[in-house]
């Protein structure tokens, strides 16, 4: 028997059961992703129920929810707006094969669900019209008034003017959107429920267009969506991307998770039962609801955590909804007198709030049979704007609130980005490294709160107080002891900043601070300076620098500062100094280049110095490893003997290898590797990015991380299409395979590859 509470409290976790029971009966095979359909109780969204294909384009069960809290002219207006979107999209239809309009009336409906008014829905029944017609701003304008024009060309993309690349295009529209949005925040609602619906119907596409997609969803709109504090949206939208873009991943949790449900059930009953008996005990009125971990926030925890899925303990976990802030605290003490509370596992969202207005105290305690489980008590009031964000504006009919001065005041922070920016890749950068959900509280002297992004600086808190203070930082205090100023701040740190009326930025700060804010001020000062200034700035920092990257400065070749100034695309060492002292190039990856380039100088591949040792029939033998598929300890080799020259290791799966082998059968033997543990390899990788400096500098630090050393960068000719190669020296397979997957977190990569063929 299903507990009690998940009947009532999470009917999402019944509706997917009972889509598996269904879908087992019918033979289906495609797993289920997130309810949409689940109720405003419902906490978690991990296992959803895909739409069912529309057979016929109809707007009845649009118009039916808009019936439900509209009057009848503006339901009248949501039926013109029908009709027109009909007709303007007739005789167009989506992939999947259905026509076009049923997109439009599905992200409608996602916006009637949310209670917005009729001017939102009208702008997403014809969001696409000026983008796939041939209608006009101003003919929207004079039949449905411009609030829902502006909305409708605020949500459209720059599609008829041509970019460099779909990178700054995508940049470009998005920043239009923006500016949109700050003027109407229905701007970025309709888009999120035109991406929403996209996600849930991403099946149809090519893998490759899937990941594509689902990485942009992942990196600006899950980020949008938990900023304007609409959870039920972020967490579904967080496990659509899971499912598209790690498919297989998500099928096993999603295994893994259903399997677990009944192996937890006398537990979490038991939790439900001990929880409703304290409320008696205390005299406290509320109710409680089960949630249940998504797949995506298992998979998140495992990731970074490195454990497995049976170490995940807090699966499941309670929320308790009480009536006033003050039963919350008297709940938390219940709670902790019932169970036993996890060391540094409390947090009081309710003094400190979230940046987007949200607010709970989350406690884990450790339940019956040692299992550790969350608890989060709110209010009614917490559990609306938790749930719901900026939402709560149009369900309470457009009554001010906090959270909408938190949008407002969010939305204003994104302008100046805007405004700061030189260019429009500058600003997306800085706009994906403020969006991302993961921030820190700290204080000031004087007890205010102040939210950064996770990994900040007090450089980034300095920026936050007042770009003067930034722009004058000399040294820092982190709860009363003087600490560098690339320190990471924790949370709960107070912060004091000490200023100078002779400390400016300079480029070095780049490459630790996080806030969006920090980078954009930062480089518009960098920009500011003559270009002397810049010259000097830029030598030195590369002169202090360069020991650390074992370069002795006056021992550096003219042939070495030649090769570097072409890549760099500067005529003159003076002009180079500049790009590093403005910003516009990273000291980091310019000593870099200096290193390896000097490096490849004395000894240009340290695996050709060393004969390599394999075994053959048993026998060991002594061979050198091809430059055609740079086989690496612990890949399945094979050797090839050449007369005159030896053996020859090649990786088992090497596509020359394969092809020699049906002329030259005889002269190839299967292998394995021998005494090889102090051997250095090499190994190429292909990194596509979507920015070259920072993916540049990102790379050398991850691989240093891992052990291992770049000895080879080719820099793209073609930034529209910017390819990194890499030759990386490690000392096996393991160390390769660790080296890729860090790559692969980099925000700024998009793919990583090992190459058979390197062009070095």
């Amino acid at each position: 028997m299903v507990p009690k509470f998940l009947q009532t409290g999470s009917s999402d976790i019944l509706a997917s059961i009972r889509h598996q029971v269904l879908s087992q009966n019918n033979n289906a095979t495609k797993k289920p992703p997130v309810n949409p359909e689940a109720p405003d109780d419902a906490t978690e969204l991990p296992l959803v129920t895909p739409p069912k294909k529309a057979v016929i384009a109809t707007a009845a069960s649009l118009i039916e929810k808009c019936e439900t809290y509209m009057s009848r002219a503006d339901v009248e207006r949501i039926k013109a707006a029908y009709r027109y979107a009909d007709d303007a999209h007739l005789g167009q239809f989506r992939k999947s094969g259905e026509p076009y309009i049923t997109h439009p009336i599905a992200v409608a409906s996602i916006l009637a669900e949310w209670h917005l008014d009729c001017a939102a829905i009208q702008a997403g029944l014809m969001h696409d019209v000026l983008e796939d017609t041939g209608h006009s701003k101003n003919e929207l304008a004079k039949l449905f008034g411009i609030t829902t024009a502006e909305i409708v060309d605020g949500v459209s993309k720059l599609d008829k003017l041509k970019f460099s690349s779909n990178e700054i295009a995508q940049a470009e529209s998005f920043k239009k959107m923006l500016l949109a949005m700050s003027k109407d925040v229905r701007v970025i609602l309709v888009k999120l429920a035109d991406r929403l619906h996209n996600m849930r119907t991403l099946g149809v596409m090519r893998p490759e267009k899937r990941r594509r997609i689902a990485k942009e969803t992942l990196d600006i709109y899950v980020p949008m969506a938990h900023h304007l504090g609409i959870n039920h949206c972020f967490r579904e939208l967080q496990e659509l991307c899971l499912e598209n873009y790690h498919p297989r991943r998500y099928a096993v949790l999603y295994k893994e998770l259903i399997a677990a449900r009944q192996n937890r059930k006398p537990a979490l009953e038991k939790i439900l039962k001990d929880t409703k008996d304290m409320f008696v005990r205390a005299n406290i009125k509320g109710r409680v609801l089960g949630r249940e971990k998504t797949c995506y926030g298992i998979y998140s925890q495992m990731r970074i955590k490195k454990v497995s899925f049976a170490e995940v303990f807090d699966l499941y976990g309670f929320r308790v909804i009480v009536s006033t802030r003050e039963d919350c605290y008297r709940t938390l003490g219940a709670l902790h007198q019932m169970y036993k509370p996890v060391q540094g596992r409390f947090k009081d969202f309710i003094a400190i709030p979230k940046s987007n207005g949200y607010q709970s105290l989350h406690t884990t305690v450790i339940g019956p049979a040692g299992t550790p489980v969350e608890f989060q008590i709110r209010t009614e009031q917490m559990n609306d704007i938790a749930e719901q964000g900026i939402l709560t504006h149009w369900l309470n009919r457009g009554s001010e609130s906090e959270i909408q001065t938190l949008t407002h005041a969010w939305l204003q922070s994104l302008l100046d980005l805007q405004q700061k920016s030189s260019s429009t890749s500058e600003f997306y950068e800085n706009i994906k490294a403020d969006l991302f959900p993961d921030r820190i509280y700290v204080f000031t002297p004087k007890g205010k709160i102040i939210s950064l992004p996770q990994d900040s600086t007090p450089v980034d808190f300095a920026y936050q107080i007042h770009s003067d203070v930034g722009n004058h930082v000399s040294s820092c205090r982190i709860n009363s002891q003087t600490r560098s100023i690339d320190t990471r701040l924790q949370n709960g740190d107070m912060v004091e900043i000490v200023t100078g009326m002779t400390a400016h930025p300079n480029p070095q700060w780049l490459d630790f601070v996080r806030s969006g804010k920090a980078r954009a001020e930062i480089r518009q000062y960098l920009r500011s300076l003559d270009f002397d200034e810049a010259v000097k700035i830029g030598r030195q920092l590369l002169e202090r620098e360069a020991p650390h990257a074992h370069l002795q400065w006056d021992n550096i070749p003219d042939h070495i500062w030649n090769t570097v100034m072409e890549e760099f695309g500067v005529d003159s060492r003076a002009s180079l100094y500049e790009s590093v002292g403005s910003g516009k190039a990273s000291f980091v990856v310019v000593l870099h280049r200096i290193q390896t380039l000097m490096e490849q100088a004395k000894e240009p591949l340290k695996q050709e110095q060393h004969a390599i040792e394999v075994i053959v029939d048993g026998q060991v033998q002594t061979a050198q490893l091809a430059r055609c598929c740079h086989p690496v300890l612990g890949d399945a080799i094979c050797v090839f003997e050449r007369a005159g020259h030896g053996l020859t290791v090649h990786r088992a799966s090497c596509m020359h290898a394969q092809h020699a082998k049906t002329n030259n059968a005889d002269r190839w033997e299967e292998a394995s590797w021998g005494d090889n543990a102090n051997q250095h390899f090499i190994a190429p990788i292909d990194l596509k990015v979507s920015d070259v400096r920072m993916s540049i500098t990102n790379a050398t630090q991850t691989v240093a991380q891992e052990g291992a050393s770049i000895v080879g960068l080719n820099i793209p000719d073609d930034q529209n299409d910017p390819q990194l190669q890499l030759l990386v020296q490690v000392d096996n397979r393991i160390q390769l395979m660790r080296v890729m997957r860090a790559l692969k977190q980099i925000p700024n990569v998009t793919d990583v590859r090992r190459k058979f063929e390197s062009s070095f």
